[in-house]
């Protein structure tokens, strides 16, 4: 997975696995130039109105159950058209690994929702949050993956602030994979090495919202799903040495095969002191 945080630099996502415990997995990282190649053009108008309703209700969230208190900073989705450029920038350049294309017309806002799309070549989208580049806080966002092409994997990310971390610190508190069936934490403390993240799985039918959760305080890092407690890290080494902000992404895994066009949506996203 690429992690643009400007036009100047995209860096390769680390490729992770559970091992049989669910503990520790090996992986690695790399980095990849910015490319200028024109991306195709992507059906804005065909991703609002495709399935991408809001839903109904906003479910069981961490921060009522947590009494994380008012909301500090986000993004409701409320508006029409691409994401607010006030509050979030938008990728653009190679896909995972150099694989595909970061397209700015992979992302659209309508019907309540934040939309990520992604096609049968690979062009799809991701953008950066300006707001709530801090360390220590709560972030917690309403996602439903939908009927995917398993080629395709959606994720919420902490990313490091300007890219600089001595650590490799990244948090993905919601990351798709292979399986609809489940979602997966990663939290990456060393750029490399039998152990350089802790990380976590849970069965859920991520084709339906729910609500992942992040709670980043001196004492840890917790991961909640529909306000459950799922993840646990308290080990003063693990914990990032920077301040993060929060990216969205829809990452291309090609194995070769046909990919169907594919969709994520994003309800809300909401930050708590």
């Amino acid at each position: 997975m690429t992690r643009p945080d400007g036009d100047a630099m995209f860096a390769n996502r680390r490729t992770a696995a559970l091992s049989a415990a669910g503990a520790l997995a090996l992986a690695g990282c790399g980095a990849a130039p910015v490319s200028r190649e024109r991306a195709p053009a992507i059906d804005r108008a065909a991703a609002v109105t495709a399935g991408t309703q809001a839903a109904v209700s906003d479910g069981t969230q961490a921060a009522v159950v947590r009494g994380w208190g008012p909301v500090v900073a986000g993004d409701e989705f409320n508006y029409a058209g691409p994401p607010d450029p006030a509050k979030w920038k938008v990728f653009t350049g190679p896909g995972h690994a150099g694989k595909g294309i970061r397209s700015p017309n992979a992302l659209v806002v309508g019907g309540g929702v934040l939309t990520v799309s992604g096609d049968a070549a690979g062009t799809t989208g991701g953008m950066s949050a300006r707001f709530a580049q801090q360390r220590y806080g709560r972030w917690e966002a309403r996602m439903k993956i939908g009927q995917r092409d398993l080629q395709y994997h959606p994720v919420l990310i902490l990313w490091p602030n300007n890219n600089i971390s001595s650590t490799c610190a990244e948090i993905d508190y919601a990351e798709g994979s292979a399986d609809t069936a489940q979602i997966k934490f990663f939290l990456h403390y060393a750029c490399g090495g039998p152990n350089f993240q802790t990380t976590a799985a849970r069965t859920i039918d991520t084709t339906q919202w729910h609500n992942y959760a992040l709670e980043w305080t001196p004492a840890g890092i917790e991961g909640y799903v529909d306000g459950s407690l799922w993840f646990v890290d308290t080990n003063p080494a693990h914990q990032p040495t920077v301040g993060m902000h929060q990216t969205v992404q829809l990452d291309w895994f090609p194995n070769g095969t046909p990919t169907k066009p594919s969709q994520m949506q994003v309800d809300w996203i909401r930050v708590y002191k």
